[in-house]
């Protein structure tokens, strides 16, 4: 992709800000999302390392510190960070990193990227805590396909339940297809402008990279097969509670085994685990965690999913699994964008269940569940309505706010604090 066809990265402005204030700013996202491209050309830099190289990587974990100090003094004046990408493949280099940062404080010293959080392995020197500012890119987000800015839906959320619908812009006009194309296409630059046969072609060969490449740095992997197994069940089970004993059976592995297996691939951006929401005066959630697929373009490629798997007549579940988790990976991109903190988990009952819960501050919740419809009617809001009228959201309810998710074209209030949400408005904000 040349420069000039650069898609602009709405974490781009983060970056320069955290280099600013950091001696060491550490950029974590899964392999291909585009961390190399974002820091060659949307962020101003002085040199360009990749531990990708087989001599840079020797001559680092030969003597780490010299060579690093003597680049880092080579480039002082010009006051541009140094970037080190795929640090994950050396992280013996923390150390190094540590004691030059020590004898010069100096902001924005070094960027570093790298498809799992070097400061987090095992094999890291130091943790380097108080001196390092790490920030997740994920694949792109459809604002930032669209070419709109970043989704501030949360935003106008905590701006006042009873003015959210004059924060949120003209919505944009699109269809049932198009939403679907940006589903099964997902967000990887590279991967998702292919035709459907390479695509999914694409991402199975991205899989096996991973497995190959970026697991063996968190984990050892002794049985490659399994993982695999693992990986698809999990794509099949997206937007689903994890049900460890169910999964263990599918995969033919023990429940420690595949426990630990979930934490790596969370750890290298795969998946996600969405946890059960409790108020706040309960100490632990009664419920399982449910499990996101980051990337509904990848998780469709696994599950063998193309546009036709979701005309009219097909199955209306597996399209509600797809765009439920298309949703929250949207969602969760915005977050580190957001004015607030806010956090995402789920909530289930007996008899009702919550997709999303977003809480933020001041015990301001927004909940969303979402409808594979083009159409809403009142008895959509009947979960939302339960938890917040006579449910554990009572509490919340003042300030809280309940979306039917949809793929029809209009934002339309039903009734008090109820807001059917076109999907687009995930790329209306300008």
């Amino acid at each position: 992709m040349s420069a000039t066809n650069l898609i602009k990265r709405h974490l781009a402005p983060k970056v320069a800000d955290a280099l600013h204030s950091s001696r060491i700013v550490n950029i974590v996202g899964p392999r291909q999302a585009g961390k190399s491209t974002l820091v060659k050309h949307q962020v101003p830099i002085a040199e360009y390392i990749t531990m990708d190289s087989d001599s840079i990587r020797e001559a680092l974990r030969i003597d780490a510190y010299a060579q690093l100090r003597d680049i880092a003094d080579h480039h002082k004046a010009t006051g541009l960070p140094i970037v080190i990408d795929e640090v994950q493949r050396v992280p013996e280099i923390t150390l190094a990193l540590k004691r030059i940062v020590d004898e010069d404080n100096r902001k924005g010293q070094f960027l570093l990227t790298g498809s799992a959080d070097v400061f987090t392995l095992a094999s890291a020197g130091d943790s380097l805590a108080g001196r390092v500012h790490t920030l997740v890119l994920r694949p792109l987000s459809a604002a930032e396909i669209n070419g709109a800015g970043p989704c501030r839906l949360l935003d106008a959320v905590e701006s006042s339940p009873t003015a959210i619908m004059s924060a949120m812009p003209p919505v944009q006009a699109y269809s049932r297809t198009i939403a679907i194309d940006l589903m099964l296409r997902g967000g990887f630059p590279e991967i998702r402008t292919l035709a459907d046969r390479q695509r999914n072609a694409r991402y199975g060969s991205y899989i096996d990279s991973i497995i190959v490449k970026d697991v063996p740095i968190v984990a050892p992997v002794r049985k490659p097969d399994l993982l695999r197994r693992l990986i698809d069940q999990l794509a099949a089970r997206t937007a689903q509670e994890l049900n460890m004993s169910k999964l263990c059976n599918a995969v033919g592995a023990r429940k420690e085994t595949v426990g630990g297996w979930v934490d790596t691939l969370e750890r290298v951006c795969m998946v996600q685990r969405l946890p059960s929401w409790a108020p706040s005066a309960v100490k632990r959630a009664t419920h399982w965690p449910k499990l996101h697929f980051l990337d509904t373009g990848c998780a469709a490629a696994l599950r063998n999913e193309t546009a036709a798997s979701f005309d009219m007549g097909s199955d209306p579940t597996a399209l509600g699994a797809i765009l439920e988790s298309y949703f929250y990976q949207e969602l969760e991109k915005t977050l580190s964008l957001t004015g607030s903190q806010w956090h995402l988990s789920h909530w289930r009952s007996e008899n009702a269940e919550i997709d999303i819960i977003a809480e933020g501050p001041g015990r301001r919740l927004a909940l969303f569940e979402i409808k594979a419809s083009s159409t809403v009617t009142p008895a959509d809001f009947k979960p939302i309505d339960r938890f917040l009228d006579a449910g554990p959201g009572k509490a919340y309810a003042p300030k809280s706010v309940g979306f039917v998710v949809y793929l029809g074209n209009q934002l339309l209030i039903m009734g008090q604090r109820r807001i059917c949400l076109p999907l687009s408005m995930l790329w209306s904000f300008s």
